[in-house]
């Protein structure tokens, strides 16, 4: 073995410990700040973290991990898939109408998630919403 040979498996070798454990953990489910873990079937949101506690106030809303949750009033929480339906666009909430528009196209969704004004050729997929203390829990199995 030569002298570059030497140093071109050297290289490998510390390039390929350096970049398996990213290549490991990047198969995992990635967490935002407040999911909790959550499992595949839950996402779990801490109202106390500093990036979620808008959802403590009635109006609120918040986009993670492709979902849009939103705090309607009375301790009632609404989460949707954040995707509209006709073009891709990330709908946001308005707490004046209860609902939630696209900015994109004008397709507006009722907290159901069902479509109450097109373009949208479909619902956006709603979520079952349970809070316990500081913690939101989405259902999303």
């Amino acid at each position: 073995m030569n002298r570059r040979d030497l140093i071109m498996k050297a290289f490998l070798g510390g390039t390929t410990l350096i970049l398996a454990p990213s290549v490991f953990t990047s198969c995992s489910k990635d967490e935002e700040p407040g999911n909790n873990g959550g499992g595949g079937d839950t996402l779990k949101i801490d109202l106390t973290i500093a990036a979620y506690t808008v959802l403590n106030t009635v109006g609120g809303s918040v986009v993670t991990q492709g979902k849009i949750i939103a705090n309607t009033g009375g301790n009632v929480f609404v989460a949707l898939d954040s995707t509209c339906t006709h073009e891709g666009c990330t709908i946001g909430y308005n707490q004046a109408a209860n609902n939630f528009p696209c900015p994109c196209h004008g397709s507006i969704f009722s907290t159901s998630g069902s479509v109450v004004n097109g373009p949208a050729p479909r619902a956006v997929k709603s979520y079952p919403v349970s809070k316990s203390g500081d913690i939101l829990t989405i259902t999303l199995g």
